[in-house]
């Protein structure tokens, strides 16, 4: 009977292979290797956030009405009952106080699209951190950038869509950016709102452009970004054993499939736990958009607070040529974004130039190796969270009793001063960890010990990581031991839940050691 059903399936399977030729890629997808850092693995948190936001926003769809209509809310909030307000922004309530689970449901969208975007711009640091983007990962790069965008516009959409308080005062914003282009802001306005703000028609468009156009392209992005990899190869980390010619680690099947599901697992598990205990964007104490009611702390999510600050920071600058104006909201609303973004497209091409004839980059560099480059990202981190914590200088200055104006200034300066610092103090600190690895390589680790020399001077004495007639050891671009427990001189401590074992059980040993020998 086994051998039947054998028989059969095998009949079956060449049946299937004889007509989709599935076996020849499907074999090389699954003996595929990945390679096994746990850095690889951002990606991945990146590509099931955008899973779960699939899942979770299909399912609000089904109770979200698009509309800008005005109805009269008689749902369950009681202290909005009776008010006039958008068809979307009664729905959303609907959503969360009268649809059994609409409230978790929402939180966990809302939640995964932090982390989505948050995952995109960790992977993408780390990218650039180790020179994953040169040659011939380029467009990989370039693809990450734009899902990024994408990642924007579809968060920005995604909160505008409730028509409350928060997401109008956004709105605003954004016409207000629209309308600083110069000759065409105020017709491109007028018809993305269909008319002066906030029209009637910007929920049902925006609604179009979270649901569709942006979901669709994303999936487009991600499914070319994951063909490259699969076609170029994976980077790894120059260890022993690691060229620039292969790649090391496990295979799809089972290693990295278990591994990714697991990570799958966990990631929905967090999520879930997040979206029934920790509450995000409680749109009903902000109540309907009135555009003449706007709130103070109004601040937007984490990844479009950076535009945010630049906005709160540019001075009040107008330009006036040929009967035009040039807004103030142009400079920081437009054109920062604009110039960052090419910064970040043009690095990887001036990076392969510079390096041309040095053929394919397979093998990572640590950051501090690279301390030009670590240099510019610490650069850019500082001036992102200066715009970040400028973009809540109100609730700052409300809180701790500070001036706003002077709030603006220290956000102006330090936008100024930091990044340059930041890029400095990195840049050395990078120089710094590379002569600490040479001289071990030249010296050998430290051993704690001390001793007095004949004419009474003390000196370290240092364990070398390889015979005198071999030092000094080549720096391969790997980890250099730092204690003597990584020579094998030394077990490692066993790993425990949350600390190392050795911190509660090596003591104890010690102690009944002690005890032995004084008996």
């Amino acid at each position: 009977m086994r051998k039947a059903r054998a028989a059969r399936s095998t009949r079956a399977a060449l049946a299937l292979d004889e007509r989709f030729q599935a076996a020849t890629p499907l074999r090389g997808m699954v003996n595929k290797v990945f390679p096994d850092h746990w850095s690889f693995m951002l990606g991945e948190l990146a590509l099931y956030s955008f899973v779960m936001l699939v899942l979770t926003g299909t399912v609000l769809s089904l109770f979200f009405d698009p509309s800008m209509r005005e109805v009269i809310y008689d749902g369950s909030y009681t202290p909005l009952r009776g008010m006039p307000m958008s068809a979307a922004y009664d729905s959303t309530l609907r959503i969360s106080f009268d649809i059994r689970g609409g409230l978790f449901l929402r939180q966990i969208h809302h939640w995964a699209a932090n982390l989505f975007m948050a995952a995109i711009v960790v992977h993408m640091a780390r990218i650039f951190l180790t020179g994953a983007f040169r040659k011939p990962r380029e467009m990989n790069w370039v693809i990450g950038i734009i899902m990024f965008w994408l990642g924007f516009i579809e968060g920005f959409a995604g909160y505008s869509l409730p028509d409350d308080g928060l997401s109008g005062t956004g709105l605003r914003i954004a016409a207000s950016i629209v309308q600083s282009l110069p000759i065409i802001g105020t017709w491109v306005s007028t018809a993305l709102f269909g008319g002066e703000f906030p029209g009637e028609v910007i929920v049902g468009r925006l609604y179009i452009v979270h649901v569709l156009l942006v979901p669709g392209a994303l999936v487009a992005l991600i499914s070319v970004h994951l063909g490259l990899i699969v076609k170029q190869k994976h980077t790894q980390w120059p260890r022993p054993g690691h060229t620039n010619g292969n790649v090391v680690g496990e295979r799809m099947v089972p290693g990295f499939a278990g591994r990714s599901t697991g990570l799958a697992i966990m990631l929905s598990a967090v999520l879930a736990a997040l979206g029934g205990l920790v509450q995000i964007n409680p749109l009903w104490l902000f109540g309907p958009y009135q555009a003449a009611v706007v709130s103070s702390a109004s601040q937007p999510d984490w990844y479009v607070m950076f535009l945010d600050g630049a906005l709160r920071l540019m001075p009040p600058w107008e330009l006036r040529a040929f009967g035009y104006t040039l807004s103030p909201v142009f400079w920081p609303g437009v054109v920062l974004p604009g110039v960052l973004t090419l910064l970040a497209v043009g690095y990887p091409f001036g990076s392969s130039w510079r390096h041309r004839g040095q053929g394919y980059h397979n093998l990572l560099q640590r950051p501090r190796d690279a301390p030009t480059r670590t240099a510019v990202a610490a650069m850019a981190g500082t001036f992102f969270l200066v715009m970040v914590v400028s973009a809540a200088n109100d609730l700052i200055a409300y809180k701790f009793s500070i001036s706003l104006d002077a709030m603006v200034w220290a956000g102006r300066i330090g936008a100024v001063l930091l990044p340059p610092l930041a890029f400095y103090l990195a840049r050395r600190l990078c120089l710094g960890f590379q002569q600490q690895d040479r001289k071990r390589l030249a010296h050998g680790v430290e051993t704690g010990l001390v001793v007095r020399m004949p004419d009474g001077e003390y000196r370290g004495i240092e364990q070398p990581l390889a015979p005198e007639r071999e030092l000094p050891l080549p720096y391969t671009g790997w980890v250099v031991p730092k204690r003597m427990k990584r020579l094998g001189a030394l077990p490692p401590a066993p790993k425990g839940f949350m600390v190392p074992i050795e911190r509660g059980v090596r003591p104890a040993i010690e102690r009944k050691e002690k005890e032995a020998v004084d008996e």
